[in-house]
């Protein structure tokens, strides 16, 4: 197998944590980014030769299938790990959260556009190689407000709920292939660009109910990710691991 790992959504915010974790760990990789052009590249300039930025958005099958000819013809190979992190543009501020009564059809649609088709096109897309080589690791990114909705952002969570599903299912399916499916699921992290709307006395809150006393970081949801990509993984599949402190017992 080779150590290349394709993450999308990963120009900032966690997405470019699990990127640094993976180059710090001896991958090679392949960032995915839609609009944020400036900043995957200037990731891909901090992690050296082993990164390199594609764009592509996610939910359109044809810029995925253009993007992974891009990454094959870079690193020679197509990725044997994939990280499904995007996600659409979204702010965690419980005050300005739509409610049970006012959530839109397309506000939960253009949710599922990118967190679910966007993952379906990407393993799709990558099944055939993977196949080939009777080998490839899919880490779904996930949140603990699917066992635990505290706060009810429902248009992300019904996504994630899907994502789960389709890691569960889709790793019955592609397990004679080689091909292990997972989910790691976090709580709020401190801090993305999603999470910087969220008033600290929220951080401290929720620090103060975890039995480690403390909030999630980035770098902390990313090094886990690390688990599933590794051969340390090799009998796990559609498992779901919640990093958050052990707020969650999932």
């Amino acid at each position: 197998m080779n150590k290349l790992v394709l993450i999308s959504g990963s120009s900032r915010g966690l997405g470019s944590s699990i990127a640094q974790s993976f180059v710090k760990n001896g991958y090679k990789v392949a960032i995915n980014y839609f609009k944020s052009e400036d900043k995957a590249n200037s990731l891909a300039v901090e992690l050296g030769d082993s990164a390199k930025a594609f764009h592509a958005d996610v939910s359109n099958l044809e810029q995925v299938q253009s993007m992974l000819a891009a990454v094959e013809q870079e690193f020679g190979a197509l990725p044997s790990v994939l990280v499904n992190n995007a996600m659409t543009a979204y702010s965690f501020n419980g005050d300005d959260r739509k409610t049970a009564e006012t959530i839109t059809w397309q506000e939960i649609s253009n949710h599922l556009d990118v967190t679910l088709k966007g993952s379906l096109n990407l393993i799709q897309s990558l099944v055939p190689s993977m196949k080939a080589a009777h080998y490839g690791r899919v880490i779904n990114v996930g949140t603990n407000l699917v066992q635990n909705p505290v706060v009810p952002y429902h248009d992300y969570t019904i996504a994630k709920a899907a994502l789960l599903g389709l890691t569960r299912t889709f790793a019955k399916d592609l397990g004679p292939l080689g091909i292990t499916v997972n989910m790691v699921s976090g709580g709020l992290l401190k801090v993305t660009d999603a999470s910087a709307a969220t008033p600290d006395v929220v951080f401290d809150a929720i620090a103060g109910m975890t039995p480690l006393q403390k909030i999630t970081t980035v770098e902390d949801f990313a090094d886990a990710t690390l688990f599933f990509a590794s051969e340390n993984s090799r009998s796990i599949t559609g498992q779901n691991l919640t990093v958050d402190g052990g707020l969650t017992f999932n």
